[in-house]
């Protein structure tokens, strides 16, 4: 998996040049979200969003540059146990690109 660019918080506290605590904090997540796939990072962040309760989604969008409806979506799948979603590959059966070209036989 190649590694992708570190998002930088954009909440207000980080914006700002004083060191607050957590600015650290945020700084590894998004370390830590940057090494995820990409249901791994929609989990992880729909758990924080949990964590932190009303206007929890709205700050962590802020934090990792996630769209509000991502991690929506994952606290749905986590609500659900991630029941609908395969344990053994990242996407469900189908998803993806499809082939360029097609399989003959011959």
């Amino acid at each position: 998996m190649p590694i992708t660019e570190v998002h930088k918080c954009q909440c207000n506290q980080c914006q700002e040049e004083a060191n607050h605590t957590d600015k650290i904090f945020h700084r590894q997540m998004n370390l830590l979200i940057s090494r995820l796939d990409e249901q791994q990072r929609r989990w992880y962040i729909a758990v924080e969003a949990n964590r932190i309760g009303h206007g929890g989604i709205r700050k962590l969008s802020q934090i990792t540059g996630m769209d509000e409806k991502t991690i929506q979506r994952g606290q749905q799948e986590l609500e659900q146990s991630l029941a609908d979603r395969p344990s053994d590959q990242i996407r469900l059966p189908g998803g993806g690109r499809q082939r360029a070209e097609k399989k003959t036989q011959g």
